[in-house]
C-alpha cells in the first residue's frame, strides 16, 4: 500500500512537469514571423508590416513560374510577404515613384508576372488576409527598379530608407531579388 501511494504522488509530481516541458518544446517560432519597417522621410513616418516568410532551402524555386509563390490564387500578383495582408502606413502624403498615395493606411501587393521588371500595387482595401486581393480597389501600380542583393537573402524583408529632404526609397528583398521604389514625402 506504502508503494502505491508513493507511486501515485510521485506520478501527481511527474504530471505538470512533463505538461510544462511539453508546451514549452512545443512552441516553435513561426515560420513567417511578424515584422515591421519603419522609416522617416522629412520628418513623416512610414510604416510596413508585414509577416516576413524564410527561403529554407527553397532557393531557385521562389519566384519561378512553378516556384513557391506560383501557388498563390492570384499569381502573378503576390502579397509580398506571408499570412496577413502587407500593409502600408504613412503619416503624410507621399509619392511612391509617380503614384500619389494620400496619408493613410493600405494593402500593398506586388505584380511579379515580368521578373526583370516587378509593379508594386497599392490597394485601398485593408484588413484582408493576403491572399484577399481585389484589383477593382487598386489606388495605383508603379514599376519598381529591379537589382540583386550583394548575397542570397533568407528573410524576406522591406526598408524605407532616408535619402535626404523629403526623399526615400522602398524596397523589398528576398532570396536573389531586390525591387525599389522612390518615395517622397509631401
Amino acid at each position: 500500500m506504502k508503494r502505491l501511494i508513493l507511486l501515485m504522488s510521485a506520478l501527481l509530481v511527474a504530471l505538470p512537469l512533463g505538461a510544462q516541458m511539453s508546451s514549452t518544446t512545443a512552441k516553435k517560432p513561426p515560420a513567417s514571423p511578424k515584422a515591421t519597417a519603419t522609416g522617416t522621410i522629412a520628418g513623416k513616418t512610414i510604416a510596413i508590416d508585414y509577416s516576413s516568410p524564410r527561403v529554407r532551402g527553397r532557393e531557385g524555386h521562389i519566384f519561378t513560374s512553378d516556384g513557391l509563390i506560383s501557388h498563390d490564387p492570384h499569381y502573378p500578383v503576390w502579397r509580398a510577404g506571408a499570412n496577413a495582408a502587407t500593409t502600408l502606413h504613412t503619416d503624410a502624403d507621399i509619392s511612391l515613384g509617380d503614384l500619389n498615395v494620400p496619408a493613410g493606411t493600405y494593402t500593398l501587393f506586388i505584380d511579379i508576372s515580368d521578373p526583370a521588371q516587378w509593379t508594386l500595387i497599392v490597394s485601398k482595401a485593408t484588413g484582408e488576409w493576403g491572399l484577399a486581393y481585389d484589383s477593382t480597389k487598386d489606388l495605383g501600380r508603379v514599376k519598381m527598379r529591379m537589382s540583386k542583393p550583394p548575397s542570397m537573402v533568407e528573410d524576406l524583408t522591406w526598408t524605407i530608407t532616408d535619402r535626404g529632404g523629403n526623399r526615400g526609397r522602398l524596397a523589398i528583398e528576398w532570396e536573389n531579388e531586390r525591387a525599389s521604389v522612390p518615395i517622397e514625402a509631401h
